[in-house]
């Protein structure tokens, strides 16, 4: 006798203007119907709300909604975080990479929705190590930092943001001469970017009212940035950055979490042609990043120990691709902070490219 399929249960509607869309308790829904397609599963079926009468199927609550590829999904994922480039990933799924890009831009919404459903939102346990990633986009006339904050024991990234830099170092004349031109053009970054940005990383990790010990280098735009955040208490460490940089170094964490970026993507390897053309598109990557490295990733590599997710007690195992991308995520459902907010939304400009408008994701997340 075969055995009886599980039947798929709807959790809520997804209809985001449905009293039953954040809680679903007492909601009754109807089956309407089916359809087929030519991947699996063959048969979709298909539901309505009994109370806003919006119909939807099963494919509704999965990451691969409308995809045309939903098999590539998972092995693009993986890629993003084994230092693949777009291009590299296309011909391994003889796929274009225009596809790559697509899914990448989903996986970084969906990853930025997973961390912020499970990310931990209470003061933290642990100090916060907190430093710049150093990276550029377009061209290395315009560089940016990826603010971190990582548990100083956990090794967990707590959270991150960007701030646009300006071109700095040493130039030729005919590179300075370059500098004031394309800044004539597209202006200059703002000069307390990283201050701002900063601030911002420490609100994102750490709740108001809390009391928290952040370690740093010397870097003069930190303790303004600190300061800044009155509904924080902080104590401030602060740590040369000349010092070796060994497991003994108080910001260690951070620094590893450097290499591990760096490692990890090839978007941000030295002289690569992978280079991000887009700021937008790098935060994404990072996001999806976040997710491996906490939720996948031991924290020790040799001793293949638990995940720094497993070591704070938010998960009890380490989680597998299929389980990161099992469930399609709403925003409506997980309210974003409002700089995560522009990055899932897409609002990050690149000065030297002409940017569209961002695009409406009415039909995937």
């Amino acid at each position: 006798m075969r055995p009886r399929r599980h039947r798929f249960t709807p959790p809520y509607c997804p209809n985001p203007r449905c009293v039953f869309h954040a809680d679903s308790k007492g909601w009754r829904v109807q089956r309407f119907g089916h359809y087929r397609r030519k991947s699996a599963p063959r048969v979709v079926q298909r539901y309505r709300c009994s109370h806003c009468r919006r119909t939807f199927s099963s494919q509704t609550f999965s990451l691969t909604y409308w995809l045309k590829r939903p098999r590539s999904l998972g092995p693009v994922y993986e890629g993003l975080v084994a230092c693949s480039a777009y291009r590299q990933i296309a011909r391994g799924q003889a796929i274009s990479a225009s596809t790559v890009s697509t899914h990448a831009k989903r996986l970084g919404r969906h990853a930025l929705l997973f961390l912020e459903a499970r990310r931990p939102h209470e003061p933290p346990r642990e100090p916060l190590v907190m430093d710049g990633f150093e990276t550029f986009e377009h061209s290395q006339y315009y560089p940016f930092h990826v603010n971190l904050a990582v548990g100083a024991e956990s090794h967990f990234l707590y959270a991150f943001t960007d701030a646009e830099l300006r071109r700095k170092g040493r130039m030729t004349a005919q590179q300075r001469e370059r500098r004031e031109e394309l800044e004539n053009q597209h202006g200059r970054a703002h000069p307390k970017a990283i201050e701002t940005s900063m601030a911002e990383l420490l609100r994102l990790s750490t709740p108001p009212g809390s009391e928290v010990e952040v370690r740093s280098d010397e870097h003069r735009a930190y303790p303004r940035a600190f300061r800044s955040v009155r509904e924080v208490a902080v104590r401030h460490a602060v740590t040369s950055s000349r010092k070796a940089r060994t497991t003994a170094n108080p910001l260690f964490p951070v620094n590893r979490m450097d290499l591990l970026i760096r490692h990890s993507g090839a978007n941000h390897k030295r002289e690569t042609i992978a280079f991000s053309k887009r700021r937008q598109s790098a935060l994404e990557r990072i996001a999806v990043f976040a997710v491996w490295v906490n939720f996948q990733k031991s924290r020790q590599e040799k001793a293949r120990d638990a995940t720094p997710a497993q070591w704070l007690g938010l998960v009890d195992r380490k989680l597998t691709t299929e389980d990161i991308l099992a469930v399609r995520h709403f925003p409506s459902r997980i309210p974003l902070p409002l700089r995560w907010r522009q990055y899932y939304e897409g609002r990050i400009p690149t000065r030297a490219r002409r940017c569209a408008s961002p695009p409406s994701y009415r039909f995937a997340t």
